[in-house]
């Protein structure tokens, strides 16, 4: 399996869901969430790597509500939402596949009012600099835990610095952004794409 495709597995299968929530919403979480609010597109090119150290890379649109494309190397794997589907597309073998967006840890960060109190957790950081989320679904066959770095310049002191992903085999994918750029001009074209043609044997 390709690394790209360890990626996407590692986002579908888990769903955000209510986590022990305080009498009193945390200061970091109350950042978080006017961050997210705040931030109505944005682009960024990024690196992954999976656990053993192999590396891809691509850039990312986002667009609220729902929209989002990650598009890596040439182009030839893309995912996709479209607002209301999360589509993997490989066009080396001319198939795809696609899951609700709603049942993605994507589903509520790119929600139309998205508000991560009680779907999510803060972890705490011995960095001062650095303020991390958890979502995790309800069996545990997942997580996606977020790295925020403080900033006066970004939306709500937030900077999103990238992610880790872990899939229902425990297997760690990382994401780290370059170049994030917000509330820039992106097109709806971004989040179209061509239907791949399957390949003959």
């Amino acid at each position: 399996m390709t690394l790209p495709k360890t990626f996407a597995r590692a986002l579908v299968p888990m769903v955000v869901v209510a986590a022990p929530v305080a009498a009193a919403e945390s200061p970091d979480m109350a950042r978080l969430n006017a961050h997210i609010r705040s931030v109505h597109t944005m682009t960024a090119n990024f690196i992954q790597t999976d656990a053993r150290g192999r590396s891809a890379a691509g850039t990312l649109q986002l667009k609220r509500p729902g929209k989002v494309r990650f598009a890596y190397g040439s182009g030839d794997l893309l995912l996709v939402s479209n607002g209301k589907t999360l589509t993997f597309i490989d066009y080396q073998v001319g198939q795809k596949s696609g899951w609700p967006l709603s049942r993605t840890p994507l589903g509520v960060l790119l929600s139309d009012s998205p508000n991560l109190k009680g779907r999510a957790q803060i972890v705490p950081s011995q960095d001062p600099r650095v303020v991390s989320v958890r979502a995790r679904d309800p069996a545990q066959y997942g997580s996606i835990t977020l790295v925020f770095l403080r900033s006066g310049a970004a939306p709500g002191g937030l900077q999103l610095y990238g992610w880790t992903a872990i899939d229902a085999q425990n297997k760690r994918t990382t994401v780290k952004l370059g170049n994030v750029r917000y509330n820039v001009a992106v097109p709806e074209s971004a989040f179209n794409y061509a239907e791949p043609k399957p390949k003959r044997h």
